[in-house]
């Protein structure tokens, strides 16, 4: 995954260099939110107007003022429509990576045709952007205990690492217990890499901070602590938004 970064950080001599952070962007239209589900039907999709081309250059423009380069998990379905989007994202140096194909759950999916989900995605993604691609991340993180097949199926079709698990008990998604920073998932068919997203830790519990509504919702303050704690343990944190959230026609 590639990391936050910028040429103009400097550090005195004897000083460490403040961590990179993973910033990631899950790349999708407006109306595939999961939340959506039950308003939206996948057969309406193609005649929905599309917005996620202004809404992911948005972000394209604030990544390229602050010299950051991040990683955008694209689905299959927005780069068969908007090869040129994914192509400018590819040539502004940004890593891209796997949202699935059409923003179905895992959970949804048999083992079939989650392979053919992540398969295809992988080599459209690859056929645009001229380079290998290496992460998957789930459609709203729906790999969850007894789910781990996905991750066999992952490394069976050359996935280097995920970043899907998030430690934590919520409705819909969460993968109680995993681990809170970046890990190694050692399966029967090798080891894949984990980057969970951001979390702290708050009474006992692990709590989601690190990105998309909990970004939108909570004091900025707490997605800071994620992240400074993260340094803390010499590791990054991973944070994530998605395009349609800087868009006021949401």
């Amino acid at each position: 995954m590639t990391a936050t970064s910028s040429e103009s950080v400097q550090t005195a001599p004897g000083q460490q260099p403040p961590m990179r952070h993973h910033f990631t962007v899950d790349v999708e239209e407006h109306f595939q939110v999961s939340a959506m589900e039950p308003y939206v039907s996948r057969s309406a999709w193609d005649g929905l107007p599309s917005r996620v081309e202004r809404n992911t250059r948005i972000l394209l423009d604030l990544l390229a003022e602050y010299d950051v380069r991040g990683t955008f998990f694209t689905l299959g379905w927005i780069a068969e429509r908007h090869r040129g989007l994914v192509g400018e994202i590819a040539a502004a140096g940004h890593e891209v990576a796997s949202h699935g194909w059409g923003h179905e759950r895992v959970t949804q999916l048999t083992p079939e045709t989650f392979r053919e989900s992540v398969r295809t995605s992988k080599a459209i993604l690859e056929e645009i952007s001229g380079a290998a691609v290496y992460g998957y991340r789930a459609p709203s993180f729906s790999i969850v205990r007894g789910g781990e097949w996905a991750l066999d199926i992952l490394l069976e079709e050359g996935y280097r690492y995920d970043s899907s698990l998030f430690p934590v008990r919520r409705a819909g998604y969460g993968f109680v217990g995993g681990g809170r920073d970046p890990h190694e998932l050692r399966r029967a068919g090798g080891i894949l890499h984990e980057l969970p997203p951001a979390t702290i830790r708050c009474a006992g519990a692990t709590l989601p901070v690190g990105g998309g509504a909990y970004f939108r919702l909570l004091p900025s303050a707490l997605v800071d602590a994620a992240l400074s704690g993260a340094a803390r343990r010499g590791v990054p944190g991973t944070f994530y938004i998605h395009p349609w959230e800087l868009d006021p026609g949401q």
